[in-house]
């Protein structure tokens, strides 16, 4: 069965930024529907999602409020890219809505940030390794839906191939000794993070057990920062995800980020780890 149709992440974000614009900028709703000639459903439905909007109406908008030029073509930029249909959507019927609107955000994204405890951070796990962690993250999954997923989080990796994308990957040294699959699936693993990490666009950072407590103890997170968007972080558990994108909570992350930069291994180092592993 297949499921239906939901607004992408890019267009939530549109409408409610837009409904965020519309409140803060003073402008009374009744003098919002007479310059724009819309009805009160036509503007609901557009700040919720339920509709879309075209750049010439978010440019309207975006006057209207009086924005400034960079929220303007922020806010034009997400109206094109909302209006796309993306290579995930061929992937629905193995994603949960949640990590649908990851993958749709990864894509945008210019460059990554991850920090990971217990696993391979996704876009650096090989297909075999990868296959071990679907099949235990959700125990009796059928088969096909494990090879689906498995194929859409390699297909995840192209840009990294193309260079269209900057990852900084931080490993806990948990990540390196916890078996997942065979030690022949760890070591090759790990061999191919090691590869990885020589590419210019990606750097590797592994986190050592004696660097003892720090800033993101017991959290996996992931930053996504964009040419046209404003940084997102990226929490998942067990059944959701958290989108953070206000700015002190981005802010608190980014700190975190400095700090296991700084508490990390050298690229150097980290790359001599992985080969000793």
């Amino acid at each position: 069965m297949s499921k239906p149709a939901r607004p992408g992440i890019r267009k939530l974000w549109l409408g409610s930024k837009l409904r965020t614009l519309r409140e803060s900028s003073g402008v009374d709703l009744e003098t919002v529907l007479e310059e724009t000639d819309w009805s009160r459903y036509k503007l609901s439905r557009v700040e919720t999602a339920q509709m879309g909007v075209s750049v010439p109406d978010v440019r309207m908008l975006c006057g209207l409020y009086k924005a400034d030029d960079v929220t303007t073509e922020k806010l034009v930029q997400l109206a094109r890219n909302s209006r796309k249909r993306g290579w995930w959507r061929s992937y629905e019927d193995a994603l949960s809505d949640f990590f649908a609107d990851y993958v749709e955000l990864e894509t945008e994204a210019s460059s990554i940030t991850n920090y990971e405890i217990d696993l391979i951070p996704g876009l650096l796990q090989t297909g075999e390794y990868a296959k071990a962690v679907i099949e235990a993250w959700e125990p009796g999954l059928e088969q096909e839906t494990v090879a689906r997923r498995k194929e859409l989080r390699l297909e995840r990796q192209s840009r990294l191939e193309e260079s269209g994308l900057t990852l900084w990957a931080i490993i806990d040294e948990a990540a390196l000794r916890r078996r997942v699959g065979s030690s022949e699936v760890m070591e090759r693993q790990l061999d191919h993070i090691a590869a990885m990490a020589r590419r210019p666009n990606i750097t590797v950072q592994v986190l050592p057990f004696g660097a003892g407590a720090h800033v993101a103890q017991g959290t996996s997170f992931t930053m996504l920062e964009f040419d046209a968007l404003d940084p997102v972080v990226y929490v998942e558990t067990l059944t959701s995800a958290l989108y953070l994108e206000d700015a002190p909570e981005v802010s608190r992350y980014r700190l975190a980020v400095e700090h296991l930069r700084a508490t990390g291994l050298d690229p150097r180092a980290s790359i001599e780890i992985l080969n000793k592993e």
